[in-house]
């Protein structure tokens, strides 16, 4: 979860990234929606270090990369430990209870950054990143099967400042497995039935008109939108080889520097782009 904040004019600024490396027991024992092909592990590295290559090295971002940990397959998806916004952070209970360990390493490099930490103690309480689109303006966090209405609850109680909204999710992981913000005021947004339904029920919610950006593949329509002084406006979208339709729509932001991304290995077990890396916007000195 991005923390990507200081109101709609702010959207997008980041300084650092938190990123996780890939243990080798995700192949055989990361959680997976369905069946499917196994991981290559090689090739999953190899992705996930370029994916964070560009963070640090073309956006100049602070990555801080935690280590593996082979007792915690998924750890690599760092997203679901925690939601940050401005100097806030949230440190979730994720909805699978084999995950929850993975919040302990997420609160250590957090406090290292000296942010406001709050810890969701309520077991009644499940809430994982992936779940939480920041607007900018607000939050929507969709009730699926990791994420519930007390843990949405406990993120409108930390993150006061802002409209939080409940948009229920069936046929899809997480909120995110079919949108994401694309820029300060776009959405991002798949073609599914499901997806369209959940879009309907944000513009319900909000008091606040957003445009959209639809794509034919619900999986590329997680991107990250960041706000870089030095690059303007720019979007890491799935790359054209593995969604050559969804590619061709994103290519017509023509205010946005494009940085395809390839993901095809952990797409075999859930993970999206924004999983893997929590993005903070510090503003105040460490």
């Amino acid at each position: 979860m991005a923390g990507l904040g200081g109101g709609p004019g702010a959207f997008g600024r980041c300084t650092h990234a938190v990123v996780r490396a890939l243990p080798e027991s995700l192949c055989r024992q990361a959680l997976r929606s369905a069946a499917g092909p196994e991981v290559d592990f090689a090739r999953a590295e190899r992705e996930h270090q370029l994916y964070v290559g560009v963070l640090r090295g073309k956006l100049g971002l602070r990555v801080l990369e935690l280590p593996a940990d082979e007792s915690l397959p998924d750890c690599v998806f760092v997203e679901d430990a925690a939601v940050v916004c401005e100097e806030t952070a949230l440190l979730t209970r994720p909805g699978a209870p084999s995950r929850r360990k993975e919040v302990e390493a997420m609160k250590r490099v957090l406090e290292s950054l000296n942010l406001n930490i709050v810890e969701m103690v309520d077991e009644n309480a499940t809430l994982d990143g992936g779940d939480v689109l920041f607007t900018g303006r607000e939050f929507f966090v969709g009730l699926s099967k990791r994420t519930n209405q007390r843990g949405a609850e406990i993120l409108a109680d930390t993150f006061k400042d802002y409209a939080v909204s409940t948009v229920p999710v069936h046929d899809s992981l997480h909120l995110k497995s079919f949108c994401s913000m694309a820029g300060p005021n776009l959405i991002a947004i798949g073609s599914s039935e499901a997806a369209q339904k959940a879009l309907k029920t944000m513009q319900q919610m909000s008091d606040h008109r957003y445009d959209k950006l639809t794509v034919p593949d619900d999986a590329a329509a997680n991107c990250i939108y960041l706000n870089i002084p030095s690059k303007g406006h720019v979007l890491l979208h799935r790359a054209p080889e593995e969604y050559p339709e969804s590619a061709k729509v994103f290519e017509k932001l023509k205010d946005h520097m494009l940085i395809p991304i390839a993901n095809t290995e952990l797409e075999k077990v859930d993970g999206a782009l924004t999983c893997c890396s929590v993005l903070i916007n510090k503003t105040s000195e460490l």
